[in-house]
């Protein structure tokens, strides 16, 4: 695979991953937000609302999560090179700032006070950013990953 395509595919895995974690992760703080105003959610309807949202939600969250990581990971890829030891915490350092700037840039942009439930408190908001720490070094580790070759198992690093 060349480097450009290895590239590619680990940042379209990496945006799928941090899209479907985050729409659960948003879908349960929003449930849970109603269970502490006394409103019962049992199991079917975490079940129900959690498939709706990676259907309806997902989608969306993926768009801002592909705009965030577009502008950090090219740049976490360029830092990384002055800190090799630390390029895992580069990474997951980009993608968490990613996912926070998307968050921000949205809420500026859109009339409502917070376009996703989850970025309404710290905690949400930090669960959120861990998602995207967490495509981060995904898209690292997959772009760095070992690579078959005829000759044996060579490790391709693509820019």
């Amino acid at each position: 695979m060349s480097g450009l395509s290895r590239t590619l595919w680990s940042f379209v895995i990496a945006v799928v991953l941090v899209a479907l974690i985050g729409a659960v992760l948003q879908t349960q703080y929003n449930l849970a937000m109603l269970e502490a105003l006394g409103a019962p959610v049992p199991l079917e309807v975490r079940l129900q609302t959690t498939g709706l949202d990676l259907l309806g939600f997902a989608p969306v969250f993926a768009i801002l999560v592909t705009f965030g990581f577009a502008l950090a990971l090219p740049l976490a890829t360029l830092v990384s090179k002055f800190l090799p030891a630390l390029h895992w915490l580069v990474f997951a350092l980009a993608g968490a700032l990613a996912i926070f700037t998307a968050l921000c840039a949205v809420n500026a942009a859109l009339p409502m006070p917070t376009f996703i439930g989850a970025n309404r408190s710290l905690d949400g908001t930090l669960g959120l950013m861990l998602c995207g720490a967490l495509g981060g070094l995904l898209y690292d580790k997959l772009r760095c990953a070992p690579v078959h070759a005829s000759q044996g198992i060579t490790h391709e690093k693509s820019a």
